[in-house]
């Protein structure tokens, strides 16, 4: 008796585990794939331009800094940059910390 119980209970798992074992899985690879469309794929679109913005820097750009500070690029040294603050005032920063740069203004 014991061996028919177990044969009906462990053919009665299979069939309910079927089917729906994959499916357990549908609702976290849904998940999954939202959190890396509306996350990480912004992410690195933002990073990728990033990077290209301070492979493009040049002599004469006007850049704001990470720390809020507005300058001037007037020296590139590798992985460094020069930046004119004020008159006869210049600060050497990394590439890495120029945030963005300035937008064009229309000066009257």
């Amino acid at each position: 008796m014991t061996g028919i119980f177990r044969e009906s209970a462990l053919s009665l798992l299979a069939q309910a585990q079927g089917p729906g074992g994959i499916m357990a899985f549908a609702p976290l690879l849904i998940i999954m794939v939202i959190f890396y469309v509306l996350l990480i794929l912004p992410a690195q679109r933002r990073q990728k331009k990033t990077q290209q913005m301070l492979a493009a820097l040049k002599n004469g750009d006007k850049v704001i800094t990470n720390g809020g500070g507005f300058g001037t690029i007037v020296g590139l040294e590798g992985d460094a940059v020069q930046i004119r603050i004020a008159e006869q005032v210049k600060v050497k920063v990394l590439r890495s910390a120029v945030a963005s740069l300035q937008p064009e203004s229309k000066e009257e």
